[in-house]
């Protein structure tokens, strides 16, 4: 069924999984006309125009963003303040900007400083799905299906610009909420920059063991579950840790703090403890998983 939206040229800068799915999502529902895709790599924007990703691709951000009707910001977060300035000049007055960044004070804070005169047309975001490969190859059309959409507008985004994103993001079929940019880093940073970085740690200090290679060799689900994020980009996930580290660090000092009570349960061999420790989480899980099929 064609979408509501109609947008002539959406050009997407980071043509990976989050900014491919986005094109791929919009072209299937034949909301978007030419999808132009910006990339640091050749060989990443030559698989997106093979499989039908991206209409055209070229490396020069202000060149792409000429004419555009709508430009997601679909790149790591430290990369946002160099693109920014490079194609602040090029923005037509019409042009609505978006991000899909994983943290959104700093977002906000680079686009105060380099989109100032554009700040109308611009709408923080941040699409809660992903998985943990990376790249045009691994983007497609349904991974924001069901899946919640987090808009942060500044004080000065035009109504017209965030309707435009939040149906963007509907016609992908996404739900869209709202919420204030340091409640949306704080909650993030407990429920998804904590986990990444436990589960970073953990595949570390495993493999920093000398019999590395026979504990890997006889893991089974329980690791493979656990640690399946820290195969996402290190690169995306060191620049969303600093951005976002002072709340990131009241989130590890809680999980530091539960991790010690553990420990002392284990240690004085306090089985009633540790029972109850572990029966409070499995009840926490359990509540939180109907919730979600609510």
């Amino acid at each position: 069924m064609p979408s509501k939206i109609k947008i002539s040229k959406l050009v997407v800068i980071g043509v990976g999984l989050i900014g491919g799915s986005f094109a791929l999502a919009l072209k299937q529902a034949r909301a978007v006309k030419l999808v132009v895709g910006i990339g640091r790599t050749r060989a990443n924007l030559a698989a997106a125009l093979k499989l039908g990703v991206i209409d055209e691709a070229t490396r020069d951000p202000a060149l792409a963003v000429e004419g555009a009707d709508f430009v997601l910001l679909a790149m790591p977060v430290g990369q946002m303040p160099a693109v920014m300035r490079r194609i602040a000049p090029h923005l037509a007055p019409e042009t609505v900007v978006t991000d899909a960044g994983s943290t959104k004070r700093d977002v906000i804070a680079y686009a105060r400083r380099h989109l100032a005169g554009h700040l109308s047309g611009f709408v923080p975001a941040h699409p809660i799905s992903g998985t943990e490969r990376s790249g045009a190859a691994a983007a497609f059309p349904d991974l924001y299906r069901g899946r919640n959409v987090i808009l942060t507008p500044l004080e000065e985004t035009a109504p017209a610009a965030a309707a435009l994103v939040r149906s963007a993001w509907e016609t992908c079929g996404a739900r869209v909420l709202r919420l204030d940019a340091k409640e949306h880093d704080s909650i993030f940073a407990a429920v998804s920059h904590l986990p990444h970085v436990v589960a970073y740690a953990l595949v570390n200090s495993l493999a920093r063991r000398s019999n590395a290679r026979k504990l890997f060799s006889f893991s089974a689900g329980g690791l493979r579950d656990t640690v399946r994020i820290a195969g996402s980009s290190p690169e995306m996930w060191t620049d969303i840790c600093i951005a976002n580290r002072d709340l990131l660090l009241e989130a590890l000092r809680d999980y530091e703090d539960e991790l010690a009570r553990m420990r002392a349960a284990i240690a004085r061999g306090d089985a009633a403890r540790l029972r109850r420790m572990f029966e409070q989480a499995r009840g926490a899980r359990e509540k939180w998983l109907i919730k979600g099929r609510d």
